[in-house]
């Protein structure tokens, strides 16, 4: 899971901005040990279909859908030949006009970039409209951000668009229950694990890449003996936090059917 790929950027997005070098130094890791770079469309395909995977998949995948993905990582994508999949808040898009929501954390991906991604062979996926708390969400505003994400999506891109990821990572099960009636077929979470056939197709988890993981660090990470290790710490306190999450919703229901909302 990655978000800005630059060497210059803001406060906000500044953990998880990975340099560009580095990105190349990590892609070029996966190549060199035999990894086959799928989409996660592909992926969901695989399982769906129950065909064999190629060769050590993997999906690499972008949150947000920064400008700067299109100036320094979709040319060592294209060099490479690597494919990968973009989840965008459509509401955050720098040309968004009427539709804009949110708070964009950086300058952001136009429309045509977004296109000119599409037809280079990266997957667009949803990443909501507003990018907000998901799991948070009444019914009627829950179903509103993923529906509009989709279709503005698919309207703009001409395509379908089957996969998402969850802002912030944060979903819970009326969350995926909404999201596949929405009619996305996989997404992501984060959860800092390898991929199994045990998970969710609509909870994937991800690895985080941030500007702290260096190439040592990066090598560990994708073999599965170490990720339990390496990601302990993020993984204890996603499974706190999401204790917490719950019960804070459970809380405000309460409270909304005891004041008559």
């Amino acid at each position: 899971m990655y978000h800005s790929i630059t060497d210059a950027p803001t406060p906000e997005t500044r953990p998880l901005a990975v340099r560009p070098g580095d990105f190349a130094d990590q892609l070029g890791h996966l190549k060199d040990r035999g990894f086959t770079p799928i989409t996660l469309g592909e992926l969901a395909a695989l399982r769906r279909e129950r065909r064999e995977p190629p060769a050590r998949p993997v999906v690499i995948t972008f949150d947000d859908g920064y400008a700067d993905f299109h100036r320094e990582a979709l040319p060592i994508l294209t060099r490479l030949g690597v494919p990968a999949t973009v989840f965008l808040t459509s509401g955050w898009l720098r040309d968004a006009g009427p539709d804009a929501a949110g708070r964009p954390l950086d300058a952001m991906l136009s429309w045509a970039q977004v296109r000119e991604a599409a037809d280079s062979g990266i997957e667009i996926g949803g990443h909501s409209h507003s990018h907000p708390q998901l799991d948070q969400l009444p019914g009627p505003a829950l179903r509103e951000e993923l529906r509009r994400n989709k279709a503005l999506l698919e309207d703009r891109l001409g395509r379908p668009v089957t996969t998402m990821a969850y802002p912030f990572g944060y979903s819970s099960a009326r969350v995926r229950r909404e999201t596949r009636a929405a009619g996305y077929l996989a997404a992501c979470a984060v959860g800092n694990a390898m991929a199994t056939e045990r998970h969710d197709v609509l909870a994937m988890p991800r690895l985080t890449v941030s500007r702290n993981t260096g190439l040592a660090r990066f090598r560990n990470a994708v073999e599965d003996n170490a990720v339990p290790l390496i990601y302990l710490r993020e993984r204890l306190l996603t499974k706190g936090y999401a204790v917490v999450r719950r019960t804070r919703y459970a809380v405000r229901q309460v409270r909304q059917v005891a004041h008559g909302e």
